[in-house]
């Protein structure tokens, strides 16, 4: 899936602080010591669940460290060296499979996977982002449907900054369960980047780990619904290292193994005081919720409706589905679709 050129720059980067091109020494992605290895370590874990999920090993496996979505064939992008959902994804597709939905509900745009399934009919990439107007890279606008070989093959919602949980979990319940049921993936890969929480430095939404959980368990119940239960998930985004990403990774790994951590546990006094030791000025929160004394459950939210006065959330679920639930034979203006 890389280039030649690309992975001969990241070995020689490996060796070499000086190296440039590509992508490389950038402030973004800086080289270090033994990146090659190091990257290829993590592609390498994500192509063995890969594996794992189609040949039946294991019916749902997980990366964390996974997720770099934003490398490009010939360059590293955002933090990322190898696109390793993209390489799971091809190495899925050179095993057989005919049919993978992949979904992104990271704050940015999954630009890289995009890229390359762009004119690939077999797969279906789906972002649940922030607005490119206001966020890294700039791309994930909902004209963006897919290549002249595989119209409709792309799905973009992009928010706008502040959306929180009720509008998040609105516009992902009006467009992400329909368009994965109509194009009837043999498996769903998803990418679970934990950077659209509210306490995150570097985007703008406001979700709780509450509504990632409950994303979480939406995303179970697609795969055992459509793709007998086969998912393949990664990690991804996330820079609030004490208040958010231990917390909503702990809940995906929980579900991905078949054992949901209620909302209302407390988080191990260990780890908050190593938390608290490692990053003084942060606050280890006390239990898995970011609601003190929440019962355990989802997050309320009310169903999109078409015939109601839009706010901008609405608006972005509409434009969404105007320009691709028709490619994929569905009624953008009906919400059972």
């Amino acid at each position: 899936m890389h280039t030649a050129g690309y992975l001969d720059a990241v070995r020689a980067a490996s060796s070499d602080p000086n190296v440039t091109g590509h992508g490389l020494n950038t402030a973004d992605d800086p080289v270090f010591p033994q990146m090659h290895e190091a990257s290829a370590l993590i592609v390498g874990a994500s192509v063995a669940a890969a594996r794992a999920v189609w040949t039946g090993a294991a019916r749902r496996a997980v990366n964390i460290a996974g997720g770099l979505h934003h490398a490009m064939p010939d360059r590293a992008s955002g933090f990322c060296v190898y696109n390793d959902p993209a390489i799971a994804i091809r190495t899925l597709l050179d095993a057989g499979a005919e049919s993978i939905a992949y979904v992104d509900i990271d704050v940015h745009h999954g630009d890289g996977v995009q890229q390359v399934f762009y004119d690939d009919p077999r797969v279906l990439t789906i972002s649940l982002h922030e607005t490119p107007y206001a966020l890294f890279p700039g791309t994930g606008f909902p004209t963006e449907t897919g290549g002249d070989g595989a119209p409709g093959s792309a799905v973009n919602l992009a928010l706008p900054p502040g959306t929180g949980d009720a509008g998040w979990l609105r516009a992902f319940h009006a467009v992400i369960p329909g368009a994965v049921r109509a194009f009837k993936p043999q498996l769903l890969v998803t990418q679970c980047g934990a950077d659209a929480h509210r306490a995150d430095p570097l985007a703008d939404l406001r979700l709780s780990v509450d509504c990632q959980r409950t994303a979480y368990l939406a995303l179970e119940r697609l795969a055992d619904t459509v793709c007998g239960g086969r998912w393949l998930a990664f990690g991804g985004g996330g820079y609030a290292l004490v208040e958010a990403v231990p917390r909503a990774w702990t809940h995906l790994l929980a579900i991905l193994t078949g054992g949901p951590i209620e909302p209302d546990t407390p988080t191990p006094p260990r780890w908050r005081a190593l938390a608290q030791a490692r990053c003084p000025q942060a606050y280890p929160p006390a239990t898995m919720s970011d609601f003190p004394g929440a019962a355990a459950g989802t997050v309320p939210h009310r169903p999109w409706d078409p015939g109601e006065p839009a706010d901008a959330v609405d608006r972005a679920i509409i434009a969404t589905r105007r320009a691709v639930f028709p490619l994929l034979g569905l009624d953008p203006y009906d919400p059972r679709d």
